[in-house]
């Protein structure tokens, strides 16, 4: 396996996922160790690692697959089979499967006897970018996403990008919104290079660097600040709004994938930031039709603005009532901290609108 050098995680790509993994779970021969994954995962994911020593079906936790189970109920069910398995505090738990099981799986290992060891395998573009790297862990609460977790990082993070051949074209793409956010926080040479790469016809070995590429950059950030006091919130770009898309696409039992949301988040962001900073309306626009073309459009009505804004207000960035965004001055020229009054918010919600067919 190949170490990223990376700072605040170990993050590996895999030559051999079996063998790699072996190799990773060696100090834990002697302890119990749990696999944590949800029903499409375990078909497609678990059997690659099911022969490995120390890993066995009867220690393997399925939950339901998607984010709305990403919830309190489970979080319960995971304690309880980690308490029924005679799990202690030595125990390694190993969450493989997308954003929902590393994001629980985290923070179920994060609070069960105080902390617990844990390893991320993720088996989507957007975990293997994302949700897997950087320490965050939580669950949805009453409607909010993320509302409740805490900071813990993995042990380590075994990447397999060969793995994404089990995924559809949607769960693919939406990972890719997060490499697009990626490219944004770092240059324009990588922008340009991530929004001409053919994620509807990929190169697996290209997507394989850009990969590689888009976890350093959020291992960057993340060493920086690794609890999110100062500009670890830029890798927020696109989600305040792309949240709000989220919420109201539960609350509407229409549920969106993540990345989509934040896609469409990041062209109503974006066009925020040119009203507030001067960012170039030109790559607004041509990111308006790139998300056009690739994420379809969201559904909503100006009469959705108020709730929309409402859900926006609960968003972890906020200080003292006050709206916070990430926005951006140009390509790489980050503005954490960018305070938006609702008419502007309302405004670029409006912008958004406008630019679907």
């Amino acid at each position: 396996m190949q170490s990223l050098h990376t700072q605040e995680t170990d993050v590996y790509l895999a030559d051999n996922l079996p063998d790699d993994l072996e190799q990773l779970i060696e100090p834990y021969k002697n302890e119990k160790i749990f696999v944590l994954t949800d029903k499409n995962t375990h078909r497609h994911c678990f059997p690659q690692i099911s022969r490995i020593g120390g890993i066995s079906e009867e220690r393997c936790i399925i939950t339901g697959s998607g984010d709305e189970y990403k919830n309190t109920e489970t979080l319960i069910s995971v304690w309880q089979k980690l308490v029924e398995g005679g799990a202690n505090r030595h125990a390694l738990l190993i969450n493989l499967g997308g954003g929902m099981p590393c994001d629980l799986g985290g923070f179920a290992a994060a609070t069960f006897k105080r902390g617990i060891a844990f390893i991320n395998i993720p088996t989507t573009l957007l975990a293997q970018v994302d949700a897997s790297v950087g320490g965050k862990t939580g669950i949805n609460f009453m409607g909010y996403k993320n509302e409740i977790g805490s900071f813990m990082q993995a042990k380590h993070v075994l990447v397999d990008t060969t793995l994404l051949k089990t995924l559809d074209q949607p769960n693919l793409i939406s990972g890719f919104a997060e490499m697009i956010k990626h490219a944004y926080l770092k240059n324009e040479a990588l922008l340009q290079r991530t929004l001409d790469f053919d994620i509807l016809n990929p190169d697996m070995e290209e997507l394989s660097n850009l990969v590689a590429e888009s976890i350093k950059i959020k291992d960057e950030v993340v060493t920086a600040d690794p609890f999110e006091k100062n500009i670890r919130k830029a890798l927020n770009l696109g989600h305040t709004i792309g949240h709000a898309f989220e919420s109201f696409a539960l609350k509407n039992n229409r549920p969106v994938l993540h990345g989509y949301a934040v896609a469409w988040g990041m062209v109503a962001e974006l066009y925020l930031a040119h009203i507030k900073l001067g960012f170039s309306i030109k790559l607004v626009e041509e990111l308006a039709s790139y998300t056009q073309k690739i994420y379809g459009s969201f559904s909503y009505s100006k009469t959705d603005f108020d709730y929309l804004y409402d859900t926006m207000t609960h968003d972890k960035k906020n200080q003292a009532g006050r709206i916070n965004f990430t926005l951006l001055r140009a390509v790489g020229d980050i503005a954490i901290n960018t305070h938006c009054e609702k008419d502007e918010i309302i405004e670029a919600l409006n912008y958004y609108l406008s630019h679907q067919e």
